[in-house]
């Protein structure tokens, strides 16, 4: 995994450090951490802070004894927090920045601690709590420097769940959805790259499941069914690995219903864009078979589809 550029300290520092300024600290951070390791911003009255418990307002005289329980200051609970991930207790870490936020809402303190609870999470695989973290960090500092890598946390919890093609897509989807906002919103962000490439592994994904479907409605003779499924693959998830056997199974599918025009149609659009494809081959024998062969109709909505036999 990639992550953010900017080198955060636990000393207290207002602006981004410098080139020169970050080599002269030794960094924390270990590979399997973002190099972000926040900078931490001076908040004044933190440090000293008490809270009072068990107060009763009832008590009378020697009776009433408050305890004074002190509150960690946020730069300790921090730098606590960063040891924790240093030595791979995501659990600790995500509690102890947790707390943080908790205790400084609307601090930089907190927002700085929202995305390292939010790679806790992920690194310690609660892929659903990192993704609700991301998604609050997201929509509460959308302009930060750390947005895009929020964006990619996001994503990633999501893509970290996707099932194989014979279950549910939800997770898919949402990975799909996500990946490509971080494109949309962050294109020269550096997570832009690997969320294109993991963009095309999600949609190789569903139309894969699309494919398990309409196999499982073409076996039972469902062909009305199952020729919905791969035109779903075919117009959606056009520039997939599944388009070469969808336009086979269309035209097994369409064969079968007699529909021979849009089975001539689909194996002259195979053809055309995949010569030397097996499943062209298996089409043409399927075709032949029947005494026919590929013949595009240009009325077909495959050919018009394909722009003439051709991926738009």
């Amino acid at each position: 995994m990639r992550f953010p550029s900017m080198l955060y300290s636990t000393r207290v520092f207002a602006q981004p450090l410098s080139a020169n300024t970050r080599a002269g600290f030794k960094r924390i951070a270990t590979a399997r951490w973002p190099r972000v390791a926040l900078v931490a911003l001076s908040l004044g009255g933190v440090a000293g802070c008490d809270t009072l418990k068990s107060v009763n307002p009832f008590s009378k005289g020697d009776t009433y004894k408050p305890e004074i329980v002190p509150v960690t200051p946020a730069e300790q609970l921090y730098n606590d927090g960063l040891s924790r991930l240093a030595s791979n207790d995501f659990e600790g870490a995500h509690k102890t920045f947790d707390t943080i936020n908790r205790q400084n809402p609307g601090s930089q303190w907190a927002q700085k601690s929202l995305i390292m609870q939010t790679y806790a999470a992920y690194e310690g695989g609660r892929y659903d709590d990192s993704a609700n973290s991301a998604t609050r960090y997201v929509s509460l500092y959308p302009n930060s420097q750390d947005a895009a890598y929020a964006q990619y946390l996001l994503a990633m919890s999501y893509y970290k769940q996707v099932p194989d093609v014979t279950r549910d897509q939800a997770s898919t989807q949402r990975a799909i959805v996500a990946f490509d906002t971080l494109i949309q919103r962050y294109p020269k962000s550096e997570y832009a790259t690997d969320a294109k490439f993991k963009l095309q592994v999600v949609r190789d994904q569903l139309a894969g499941h699309e494919m398990e479907v309409g196999r499982f409605y073409l076996k039972r003779r469902n062909y009305t069914a199952a020729i919905n499924r791969f035109r779903t693959v075919v117009s959606q998830y056009q520039n997939t690995r599944a388009t070469e056997e969808a336009l086979m199974r269309l035209t097994e599918a369409y064969a079968a219903l007699g529909v021979f025009n849009e089975a001539q149609t689909a194996a002259a659009v195979l053809g055309h864009n995949f010569p030397d494809s097996q499943w062209y081959k298996d089409a043409y024998t399927l075709l032949a078979s029947r005494g026919l062969e590929p013949r595009e109709d240009t009325g077909s909505w495959i050919s018009k589809l394909f722009s003439g036999g051709q991926f738009r």
